[in-house]
């Protein structure tokens, strides 16, 4: 099964988008107990402070079964992020996911 990667920017400040990310982190934690692989976090600058946005790892079938999955997302819900969806195909590495 392929893997997702979903990168997103926030548009809105931090404290207009924590009630969305709340609700995206519990999105995360009932599709991890439904058995789907993925993985959420957000990235951080330089010197360790959140950069305002995040990357989700998924798997799925292909990219419409990805994508709707992410049309799903609290955080795209919201309108509160720019987000890009792109298949990653893993080619050298020690991640384990091949």
């Amino acid at each position: 099964m392929p893997w997702f990667v979903k990168t997103e920017r926030f548009l809105r400040p931090y404290v207009e988008m924590k009630p969305h990310l709340e609700a995206h982190r519990r999105w995360v934690e009932q599709l991890r107990g439904q058995g789907q692989v993925l993985s959420s976090g957000y990235l951080v600058d330089g010197e360790g402070r959140p950069g305002g946005g995040g990357l989700l790892l998924l798997k799925a079938g292909d990219y419409s079964e990805a994508e709707a999955l992410i049309q799903q997302d609290p955080m795209v819900l919201s309108g509160g992020v720019e987000w890009t969806l792109q298949q990653w195909r893993p080619a050298v590495g020690d991640l384990g996911v091949i």
